[in-house]
């Protein structure tokens, strides 16, 4: 099968040469920058965004939108929530009717409040859509370390051509009929991975972990739900699997931006220095518009956005949040 992976980042690139090593597949990364395709082809490798990974013989890099999607029984799209729509838009008229086209981006489009799967139906209308999420860092399947996720979509049969040509014995995937709830559960973990960077930074110790992290899963699950999630899908993968992941390791990008704005550093500066997308920063104001539209409580990712802001200090959000009105566990 011929597969498309649009999108040179981290993680696209690591899908890609995943799929590519697994064998049986002709693989296309697909990159906007004529420079970033220039140096993929001549290195055989992405030195810019997982430097170290070689490319497998069946991986290729382009700019040219046709010759990555044109043909492909399988479309990949894992681009950043900023610019996810109008890279879609550019595959219009290439993808051919009915191919399934899978997002692996884990965003909330800012203005709309679209999840990916919703912008892909929108831009590319008759081609099945697909989630894939959980807790997956780039490096790590790209390594070929067991790795386990969930493909999630309304659309069964196409869920399990995905999962059949995806997985492998280091790359396993589940399917779900639950788009909504996987596609939020990816997203907003991104919001509390940034709090529980911040509690690091700020110098606390376990205790505070593992409770923002219970408190954090209560919140996310609680407005996924309330906007038509299944509760069930919170409790797997895509929720509290990759919600532990990105609040705990010390690869993730969010937790990394919560851990300097916690010991005191700018978000200017913080964003500044970083080479790559960290989407929990624009995903909290897109997750707080949502909860407001749902009328759902989230007093953390409510703390997270004042922080972004600049409204508030780490400090005091921490004592607001711990001198909230108390209540039962479950309320």
């Amino acid at each position: 099968m011929k597969i498309a992976v649009v999108g040179n980042g981290a993680w696209g690139t690591s899908l890609a040469v995943h799929l590519a090593r697994r064998g049986g597949h002709d693989v296309t990364l697909w990159a906007h920058d004529a420079e970033d395709v220039g140096a993929m082809r001549s290195q055989r490798s992405n030195h810019r965004y997982l430097p170290g990974v070689p490319f497998p013989a069946g991986l290729s890099a382009t700019g040219d939108a046709r010759e990555a999607a044109g043909g492909a029984g399988l479309v990949l799209f894992v681009i950043p929530s900023e610019f996810f729509r109008a890279s879609v838009r550019s595959f219009r008229g290439i993808v051919e009717a009915g191919t399934p086209v899978i997002s692996a981006t884990k965003g909330i489009e800012h203005g709309t409040l679209s999840r990916m799967t919703e912008v892909l139906a929108d831009e590319l209308p008759g081609r099945p859509a697909i989630a894939l999420s959980g807790p997956t860092y780039a490096a790590e399947v790209a390594r070929g370390e067991p790795t386990v996720a969930v493909v999630a979509s309304k659309d069964a049969a196409a869920a399990r051509l995905a999962q059949s040509e995806i997985s492998d014995g280091h790359f396993r995937l589940y399917t779900s009929d639950d788009p909504v709830g996987v596609e939020l559960g990816g997203a907003l973990k991104n919001v509390i991975a940034i709090a529980s960077g911040i509690v690091s930074g700020m110098g606390y110790g376990y205790n505070t972990t593992a409770a923002l992290i219970t408190r954090g899963l209560a919140e996310l699950s609680r407005l996924g739900v309330a906007v038509g999630g299944h509760p069930e899908t919170f409790a797997g993968l895509a929720g509290m699997g990759d919600l532990v992941l990105t609040c705990t390791g010390a690869l993730s990008r969010n937790r990394s931006v919560g851990q300097k704005l916690g010991e005191g550093a700018p978000l200017a500066e913080i964003l500044a220095s970083m080479g790559h997308v960290a989407e929990g920063v624009r995903t909290t104001a897109a997750a707080l518009e949502l909860a407001k539209r749902a009328g759902v409580e989230v007093p953390i990712a409510a703390q997270v956005g004042r922080i972004l802001r600049g409204e508030i200090k780490p400090d005091d959000a921490m004592r607001e949040l711990m001198n909230r009105e108390l209540k039962k566990e479950t309320a």
